[in-house]
């Protein structure tokens, strides 16, 4: 007995100290924050970024390169390579979580966003040039597009105005004016520079860009509620411990970052989003292998809701790849029930040694969208035992 009771000590003693180590305290907010996905900061990164939220110029170039040295790592969970490369294909650089998260906002939103392409270039350029200035990455200026649809004449039910949608109080103590003969937040360049230094202090607390959008919709509160009940810090881990508004923020933000930097003859608004140019003749596209490729592939039929950025993902093979291999993939498994997926033979045999365990997560990407029902936060299943139940809302 004393034996059992000793390795129960033991057991709790290193359970502690793994969590001990795991949790970090956030010195501005008090919250404890999982280290999954975290950059600590510095002292000289936090006195470097508080010195330019609170400044009323912008900032010298020597602070400015150091600041865009650290807000670059800011979509790590969003592109491969922490940032968005316009000279390489949008489908080898997005994380696959991407592709069914936006879907639904693509097919209800592309017209519209497509002739912005055209009218929103003054607006853009404005923001590109204030935000350069400040060291953020050009990507954060799609943000207005889906803030206020880049209307300086925007406001919202709850009061919120101007293109960046701040509230009075938000407004004023990043120097805007707000008053009844005068209101800053219509002012595009001054606007645009207060919503500069806003996303900046965001940044200093979330450390990641999916998580800024996160809370700049619903507030930094929401985001460390989250991160606390999940257990992370990664968008895609957190993102159903959001208010179903905030989470959807972040996907109007992909969508239109995906529409604005794509060619309008590369766009795609279905669900095979992966597939670039015309898809009239999808349906009967057929795969384009040399005879080298072809007797070295193998054909095999499968069934069920799979997807082609997850398998892709999962065999390590490229998405474009994939798609020359199995053309009209998604679309095509989704109308005929089945498809005689085509891959090179080593990667078949690893799909078929993994098809369950992808299947799951394909299936668990489809559920994650809009499976979900709507205006209300779901948790996923009850923690373990041993652990503290989470509190109502």
């Amino acid at each position: 007995m004393k034996q059992f009771l000793t390795i129960l000590l033991i057991i709790s003693f290193f359970s502690i100290k793994t969590k001990g180590s795991n949790l970090q305290q956030n010195e501005n907010t008090g919250q404890e924050l999982l280290a999954d996905t975290t950059i600590v900061n510095s002292e000289k990164e936090k006195k470097a970024i508080a010195e330019i939220i609170t400044s009323k110029s912008t900032p010298d170039k020597d602070k400015v390169q150091y600041i865009s040295q650290l807000t670059r790592y800011g979509f790590k969970n969003l592109f491969t390579s922490f940032g968005y490369n316009p000279s390489l294909p949008y489908s080898s650089q997005i994380n696959p979580h991407a592709e069914i998260y936006m879907q639904d906002y693509l097919k209800h939103h592309n017209n519209s966003l497509v002739k912005m392409k055209s009218w929103g270039v003054p607006y853009f350029n404005l923001i590109d040039n204030i935000f350069t200035q400040y060291g953020l990455p050009r990507e954060l200026k799609y943000l207005a597009v889906i803030e206020s649809n880049l209307q300086t004449s925007a406001t919202s039910w709850v009061g919120a105005g101007g293109p960046w949608q701040f509230m009075p109080a938000t407004a004023r103590r990043l120097g805007l004016t707000v008053s009844r003969t005068i209101d800053d937040r219509r002012d595009y360049f001054k606007s645009t520079h207060a919503a500069a230094r806003y996303l900046l202090e965001l940044y200093q607390q979330m450390q990641d860009w999916l998580l800024v959008i996160a809370a700049y919709n619903g507030g930094p509160g929401r985001v460390y509620s989250a991160m606390k009940k999940s257990g992370s810090r990664d968008f895609w881990k957190l993102q159903y411990y959001l208010p179903e508004e905030s989470r959807n923020h972040v996907k109007k933000f992909i969508a239109t970052h995906y529409v604005m930097e794509t060619p309008d003859n590369g766009i795609v608004y279905n669900s095979n989003f992966f597939v670039a140019g015309n898809q009239k003749d999808l349906y009967n596209k057929k795969a384009e292998l040399s005879a080298e490729e072809q007797a070295a592939s193998e054909t095999q039929t499968i069934s069920g809701k799979y997807n082609a950025a997850i398998i892709s993902k999962n065999i390590g093979l490229s998405i474009d790849t994939f798609n020359r291999y199995n053309p009209g993939f998604n679309e095509r498994l989704s109308a005929n029930g089945q498809f005689d997926l085509t891959l090179p033979r080593e990667k078949m045999q690893l799909f078929l040694a993994n098809k369950y365990q992808i299947l799951n997560e394909c299936v668990q990407m489809l559920m994650s969208d809009d499976s979900i029902p709507n205006a209300r936060i779901n948790y996923p299943a009850a923690p373990a035992p041993g652990k503290k139940k989470k509190r109502k809302n």
